[in-house]
């Protein structure tokens, strides 16, 4: 079973040693330094600008994620606390040992731990953006279109440009050009690379 590294970060002593101290009765997790961490918990009055802003600037991996737990309060835009790597969201009042090393170990998997209505005002701003700004230009939530991601599936199944071609009804040069838009898009180094990317990202 792999083990956690979580870090913890909060204003108050008595609140970080609180923290930890439900972090150290599991198993999965090891406690380090914030600089060290895949999770790091951070302890915030509520969900604001202020609380975003302190998560920017702690020393934490580029690939770390955050488990915020607020006294209580939701003054953020969804999207904005997902920007800032934010995957779980706990009340103050509701945590206890068990549900902070749940959420720890979720975020750390890629898994999100968010309340309720947090979550539906989040796929409440997706589906604007997707219907408002993405929809009408053709796009999807990851930035490719319909028709990228459906030369992507063909060719991540091993078929040849030739065959994607034939099962588009599109000219090889065309699918050809496809995938080099999006290999310099996505920023990879050859079609290869770009497919292992698109499949791993859950694009197809």
């Amino acid at each position: 079973m792999k083990t956690v590294r979580a870090a913890v970060h909060a204003e108050e002593p008595l609140t970080e040693t609180a923290l930890k101290a439900c972090l150290v009765r599991s198993p999965q997790i090891t406690l380090t330094d914030v600089e060290e961490a895949e999770t790091v918990v951070v302890a915030v009055r509520r969900v604001d600008a202020s609380a975003l802003e302190l998560l920017s600037g702690l020393p934490s991996p580029t690939r770390a994620r955050f488990v915020v737990v607020a006294d209580g309060g939701w003054y953020a835009e969804p999207t904005d606390v997902v920007r800032h790597r934010v995957r779980a969201v706990l009340w103050r009042a509701e945590v206890d040992a068990a549900t902070l090393a749940r959420a720890v170990c979720a975020t750390a998997v890629g898994q999100a731990y968010l309340p309720g209505s947090v979550q539906g005002r989040l796929l409440d701003r997706l589906e604007r953006i997707q219907r408002e700004v993405l929809g009408p230009r053709g796009l999807t939530a990851s930035g490719l279109s319909h028709r990228d991601l459906e030369v992507l599936r063909l060719a991540s199944a091993g078929m040849t440009l030739p065959e994607i071609a034939a099962e588009l009804n599109y000219s090889e040069r065309t699918i050809k050009n496809i995938l080099t838009s999006v290999q310099l898009r996505l920023g990879m180094r050859n079609r290869v690379h770009t497919v292992a990317h698109a499949i791993r990202a859950g694009l197809i």
